[in-house]
């Protein structure tokens, strides 16, 4: 991130300052970033007046809440189980969550990278997909996988537009994607 930043900083700042990006908003992030769990998020959100339940998936004003605390991106990490992909490994220290962060970026942009430790165990994959009635059959692949050898592994999504939207202080997405889809637009 470091790199990035000064990268962007050093080689962009002409084009930064056309989008009147305020760039003191970003010369100063560095790692590490702050970390908070969901449950604390949820605590802070609900301190500040917002109705959010514990079990819920955070939406952007709640993102937005949480980075207002911050000027630097901030991890949220252990969401609940309920709310996240059934593939997420169970977190052994609190079994309604699964090993899982998000990495909020500050100035109301919200999630700009999402991850998580993956289940490994065969029989714990095929119970999270009953237990979310998915068609076993759609993911027979994905279970075989793990029925011929696995081990422990991570893997994480980056929103390649949602950091540039941070960096760059642009506030709509579709300033950033090539072929955004519009009313008078559906292809390309």
């Amino acid at each position: 991130m470091k790199r990035a930043r000064a990268r962007a900083l050093e080689r962009c700042g002409e084009e930064l300052k056309v989008l009147e990006r305020d760039t003191s908003k970003i010369e100063h992030v560095r790692p590490p970033f702050p970390r908070i769990s969901y449950t604390e998020a949820v605590e802070r959100l609900r301190a500040k007046g917002n109705d959010v339940t514990w079990g819920a998936d955070l939406g952007a004003p709640d993102e937005q809440g949480i980075t207002e605390d911050y000027d630097l991106p901030v991890f949220v990490y252990n969401y609940p189980k309920a709310a996240k992909a059934f593939y997420m490994k169970e977190n052994p220290e609190d079994p309604r969550t699964v090993l899982c962060d998000d990495l909020l970026a500050p100035e109301g942009y919200g999630e700009i990278i999402g991850g998580s430790q993956r289940e490994d165990d065969l029989e714990r994959l095929l119970a999270r997909i009953r237990e979310e009635r998915l068609p076993e059959e759609a993911y027979s692949w994905y279970l075989d996988l793990r029925r011929f050898g696995t081990f422990p592994h991570s893997g994480f999504g980056l929103g390649v537009e949602r950091t540039v939207a941070w960096i760059t202080g642009r506030h709509h997405i579709r300033e950033l994607i090539p072929f955004p889809r519009m009313m008078n637009r559906l292809f390309p």
